[in-house]
């Protein structure tokens, strides 16, 4: 009687543990840590709090991810659309099952304009690097449609809005570097958040990048901010998807209480 109620007590306060701990690391946004240090940035990335025009994406974290032109290095565009110099954002790998949902928001700040159509964009990779799909696009223009971007592939995600004109004036946002709070031509501004949704065709592994780049030149600079990364409603962080840590330590506790058990029955 004595060893039941003991199990019983025992395992109640394991599954309260459980609970907490799983319930802590899942619930961390991604960004407000800053960029996760296995997330592998080429050029210039980074994350902030509200800063200038780009306020916290609605439901987000305390800070959010960014790429920006500013500082950026060369050969970061797109196959087949080209570029000067950019920057370009990878998650760590991440595996996802077939039909979840891969959510995500963001907002492109741009200082340029008239012809000088800087772009972004994010990509679903497989584990090769492989293309498996363009989540969306944005590209610099003088007037009409910002998103998805004018000569870009159209695109697979599903955005909310769907499209969006830019929001005009000089954008006072820090990561534009020296361009910030500047304007070309008519064309600069920002979105403001926009949301994609994707669903994962097959269970696998993959990598989801974020990239902006310059067009034909190298100066007013164009950025993307980002936040609320999810694949199935679980953030993706550093090494794996966020519970994956989570699980290690209940697997831990799991066989630390069936020692105890073993002991007190002994």
């Amino acid at each position: 009687m004595c060893s039941t109620k003991f199990n019983l007590k025992f395992f109640s306060v394991i599954s309260a543990l459980l609970i907490t701990v799983s319930g802590t690391i899942s619930a961390t946004p991604l960004f407000d840590s800053g960029i996760p240090a296995s997330w592998n940035c080429t050029g210039n990335c980074g994350a902030s709090g509200a800063n200038g025009v780009v306020s916290l994406a609605p439901g987000g974290g305390s800070q959010y991810g960014w790429v920006s032109t500013s500082q950026g290095v060369s050969g970061q565009g797109l196959s087949g659309i080209g570029g000067t110099t950019g920057s370009v954002l990878r998650s760590v790998l991440f595996s996802a099952n077939a039909s979840d949902n891969l959510q995500f928001q963001f907002n492109y700040v741009t200082s340029d304009g008239s012809g000088y159509a800087d772009y972004a964009w994010a990509r679903l990779l497989d584990a090769a690097s492989n293309q498996i799909a363009i989540l969306f696009t944005a590209r610099t223009k003088p007037s009409g449609t910002i998103v998805p971007g004018d000569g870009m592939p159209l695109p697979t995600a599903t955005l909310t809005p769907p499209s969006v004109p830019i929001i005009p004036g000089a954008p006072v946002w820090s990561p534009l570097g020296s361009s910030s709070g500047t304007c070309y031509a008519s064309g600069c501004g920002y979105t403001g958040w926009i949301q994609s949704d994707y669903a994962i065709a097959a269970a696998g592994n993959y990598y989801l990048e974020f990239g902006a780049v310059n067009w034909s030149d190298t100066i007013y600079q164009s950025g993307l901010a980002f936040d609320g990364v999810t694949v199935g409603g679980v953030i993706i962080g550093g090494g794996g998807s966020i519970p994956e840590p989570a699980t290690l330590m209940l697997m831990g506790l799991g066989l630390a209480g069936m020692g105890m058990a073993r002991r007190h029955k002994v």
